[in-house]
């Protein structure tokens, strides 16, 4: 029996469906499997994703996030969850591009401003921090203990972003999404949403900030009217240098995210190796416009 029949089966067998049902592939993700699935009620995203410790992704997590980001207005309703599958609303909205993300900044930055506010009120369970520096650290001892093929380079990524963690303006905890790519935001033409709650967790608000303007490639008079549109007033120098920073440090995370993937995932059709290179020279961009600007702080 092929893979794809299996998962068929597998999604024919759930028991949420209203009669019989269609099912279509649902493009995109780099390490999930995503299908639209059409029964009597509507259509529904079927996601498959099992824990991945490595990535510090625990499914049981995501389930709780999802529901509460739903409670909470900013996320699709989840119709059914069993360890490995999740299965919510398909709300039919157009996915963002970068140039999107780009073109709405207030909207953009309204949306996180909303979230990181209102979600600590709906999450429940023990309580996850996501810090982007322990993340790279742990990533590291990863990297060293399956011997990758960027081992040699561990050293340099460390020291970066003891670094970029100096530079980081002190904020307060609030709840992040810590996964802003652009397809990770919907518009349904009045409203916007969030999906993807893997890497959700206590935060500042600057990864989210600083991930949102570095995937959709903002440019540096971008930024600075995306951080003025979240904190409702101009930012700061040392704001903006944390701004900065963090930037390179995504970007850094998400080179070792996809060296750590490289040895411990195999998703259908993605070239680890070729995205871990795309972002280390997109970290190489980003590091030299950081230190143009503002120098190395000790």
């Amino acid at each position: 029996m092929s893979a794809a029949a299996t998962t068929e089966d597998r999604i024919r067998a759930l028991p949420c469906w209203s009669g019989g049902i269609e099912i279509e592939p649902l493009p995109g993700g780099l390490s999930n499997a995503n299908y639209v699935v059409t029964d009597a009620a509507g259509r529904h995203v079927v996601r498959f994703g099992q824990d991945f410790p490595f990535h510090h992704v625990f499914r049981e997590r995501e389930v709780m996030t999802a529901r509460a980001a739903h409670a909470a207005g900013f996320a699709p309703a989840v119709h059914y969850a069993e360890p490995g599958i999740l299965v919510t609303q398909f709300l039919g909205a157009r996915t963002f591009l970068a140039e999107d993300v780009r073109a709405d900044l207030g909207r953009v930055a309204a949306l996180l401003r909303r979230f990181h506010r209102e979600m600590p009120n709906h999450v429940s369970g023990a309580g996850f921090m996501f810090w982007v520096f322990h993340v790279i650290r742990d990533y590291a001892r990863t990297l060293e203990e399956g011997g990758s093929r960027k081992k040699d380079e561990l050293p340099r990524y460390l020291a970066l972003a003891d670094e970029l963690e100096r530079a980081q303006k002190l904020l307060p905890i609030v709840f992040g999404h810590n996964d802003l790519l652009p397809a990770n935001i919907l518009d349904d033409g009045k409203r916007l949403w969030l999906i993807d709650f893997e890497y959700a967790g206590f935060n500042t608000a600057m990864f989210d900030l600083a991930g949102a303007a570095s995937n959709a490639g903002m440019s540096d008079e971008e930024s600075f009217a995306f951080l003025t549109a979240y904190f409702m007033k101009e930012p700061d120098s040392e704001i903006r240098r944390s701004h900065a920073a963090m930037q390179c440090a995504s970007l850094l995370r998400e080179a070792m995210w996809s060296m750590v993937s490289e040895l411990y995932l195999d998703a259908p059709g993605i070239d680890y190796v070729a995205y871990t290179e795309e972002n280390l020279v997109r970290l190489d961009a980003a590091l030299e416009n950081y230190r143009t600007r503002y120098g190395t702080r000790s």
